[in-house]
């Protein structure tokens, strides 16, 4: 009877306990200015198809792709309310967060990727823990590669020439508008999406922007002439509200940090890759290069110091980390290691 009465225990409480429902995923939805097909969205979803794998379930991203959830800022805010968890953004949106990440955006630092990877190789952990301390975490960094000047009227080789263009900068980036003021040109401020129709009509006549987003944004059938100066360099990083991640269990923690770090390590490659094809492919569109001179470029480098000096006076960029980038980049130079 005992023996019985067991049994029948046991069997009532597993089929209870086959009764109550599998805890609910945890759904992170993630925006994006990135158009669904392209490199990035391909890895991020391949990403996220692993991690749903590996996780049996219990984490699932959900993207909203081609600037559908607005801009960077619009991301952002509903971040804040807890619309979205998630923003695949660029670096310099997230200046309210960690100021230092524009330290790689400051003008005319990098000459070449072989500084760039020097650089990063220092400084990245360094604005990682900023981001994860100011309540985001993230996977790491994403090449977006140098932002060349491109014009659609004339040739723009000296700051003499460019301070007589319509010059797009994107609305709300306080560093860019900062460094205009320096350059003494008056810049078009205007979101991402109204770029190619100001191009279009007229609005606009010059844009600084990476070869692989000049294609990608088609704005490179309105320009004619290609600047070969490395006016900045910028990275973007998957963003994730720090509270909503620590909702997932500590081991599914350790899965996503596994697989987006993995991701964005392979989209960092990748995007070097495209922007060095991209940049062929204006040339095969008989967009003309066209090469400071000397002289030029000089003063191009001393505007761009005093642009950086004024932007660590205001603390756009802190003086420690626009120290540090100075260091490494002589050592760099130097060829040391």
């Amino acid at each position: 009877m005992k023996r019985n009465f067991l049994a029948l225990l046991a069997a009532g409480f597993l089929t209870a306990t086959a009764l109550v429902p599998a805890a609910d995923a945890q759904v992170l939805k993630i925006a994006t200015l990135s158009p669904d097909g392209s490199g990035w969205m391909t890895k991020m979803r391949a990403g996220a198809a692993e991690i749903k794998t590996r996780t049996e379930g219990r984490v699932e991203f959900k993207f909203y792709t081609g600037g559908s959830m607005g801009t960077d800022k619009a991301v952002l805010n509903k971040i804040r309310i807890g619309q979205l968890q998630g923003g695949a953004l660029t670096g310099g949106s997230l200046a309210d967060t960690a100021r230092d990440i524009q330290v790689y955006s400051l003008p005319m630092k990098f000459r070449n990727f072989e500084e760039v990877d020097q650089v990063r190789r220092t400084l990245d952990p360094v604005l990682s823990k900023q981001l994860e301390d100011g309540g985001f975490v993230n996977f790491g960094f994403a090449e977006g590669g140098f932002a060349y000047a491109m014009s659609k009227n004339v040739p723009v080789t000296s700051v003499a020439t460019l301070r007589k263009q319509r010059v797009w900068i994107p609305d709300n980036d306080h560093q860019a508008e900062e460094g205009m003021k320096v350059f003494q040109v008056t810049p078009v401020p205007l979101s991402l999406a109204d770029v190619l129709p100001s191009l279009q009509t007229g609005i606009i006549d010059t844009v600084a922007s990476s070869p692989i987003a000049a294609v990608a944004l088609q704005w490179h059938t309105q320009v004619k002439y290609f600047t070969d100066l490395p006016l900045s360099y910028f990275v973007g990083t998957l963003a994730i509200d720090k509270k909503s991640f620590a909702k997932l269990a500590p081991a599914d923690q350790a899965v996503v940090r596994e697989v987006m770090g993995k991701v964005f390590a392979d989209i960092n490659a990748q995007n070097r890759k495209d922007n060095i094809s991209a940049y062929s492919a204006l040339l095969k569109q008989g967009i003309k290069p066209v090469k400071p001179s000397a002289a030029e470029t000089a003063e191009w480098e001393k505007l761009g110091e005093q642009a950086t000096a004024k932007m660590v006076k205001e603390g756009i960029v802190g003086t420690g980390t626009a120290r540090q980038l100075d260091t490494l980049l002589a050592a760099a130079r130097a060829g040391k290691k």
